[in-house]
């Protein structure tokens, strides 16, 4: 399974120059009189897996939901590629190649396995998923992604009788069917059995390899130290540490938030 960057559908990292693929300025969001986001500024350099930690309530999932058009911001800027997002719905962003897993794994629980991996290439609905005879090369890339994930076993399977490692892998696996340049994981180790885990970790360095980038939201530090190469703190919607994981572990200020919450 170690072949080419295109078996993998991993698209080629544009503008190369680029500081940052994904860069975050002064984003702000509330709910009522809830501050979520507060003058939030943080930058995912290409090819890099940066974590993004904090206590729960810090606005971490709020901040994926604002860059992925799930939620309108009140102020401030997200670019990506150097180009503006801003005011973008969902489809156009993921588009765009930022693609995107939740804390509870959204699948197709009534679609096979191989046919959830298929929706994401077929943007029309589910109805497209059935209306032709010629899924030969987009099955092939399915099956391929499966096996690279170790659960091609379960490619005829129903999505709702996996456990629940197997969707997360399914669905970072059809999230990897779109060509994404920069992939949001949310919690990609909630809830997972460590056998599993550890091969969660793996798909994500291997994959980052192969040019994609990762943003990821984590509560297991464990996890987020041995996988990370950068690592941003928020607290109360705002970062207050950015930096290696070592730095960040060792950082006052960081201690203080999580003892604190």
């Amino acid at each position: 399974m170690e072949g080419s960057h295109r078996a993998f559908g991993v698209r080629a990292i544009q503008g190369g120059g680029a500081v940052s693929l994904l860069q975050i300025d002064n984003l702000s969001k509330r709910f009522g009189g809830v501050v979520a986001v507060d003058d939030c500024s943080l930058a995912v350099a290409p090819g890099s897996i940066t974590g993004l930690i904090g206590p729960n309530g810090s606005g971490k999932t709020t901040v994926f939901n604002l860059v992925t058009g799930f939620i309108r911001k009140d102020t401030g800027s997200v670019s990506f590629n150097s180009k503006s997002i801003d005011g973008l719905g969902p489809d156009r962003i993921y588009g765009l190649g930022i693609g995107r897993t939740f804390q509870l794994a959204r699948i197709f629980p009534r679609l096979t396995a191989v046919e959830n991996m298929l929706v994401p290439v077929r943007r029309k609905g589910l109805r497209a998923l059935f209306s032709r005879a010629d899924w030969g090369h987009e099955k092939a890339r399915a099956m391929e992604m499966l096996e690279f994930l170790e659960i091609s076993h379960v490619a005829n399977s129903l999505g709702g009788a996996l456990s629940y490692g197997q969707r997360k892998l399914l669905e970072l696996g059809a999230v990897m069917m779109a060509e994404p340049q920069l992939v949001l994981l949310d919690e990609p180790a909630g809830g997972v059995n460590p056998a599993l885990l550890e091969r969660i970790g793996d798909r994500i360095r291997r994959l980052n390899d192969r040019g994609i980038t990762f943003l990821l939201v984590e509560h297991n530090m464990s996890f987020v130290m041995n996988l990370c190469s950068e690592v941003v703190v928020l607290y109360r919607g705002r970062p207050i540490a950015t930096g290696a994981p070592e730095a960040v572990r060792k950082d006052p200020t960081v201690l203080d938030a999580y003892l604190g919450a």
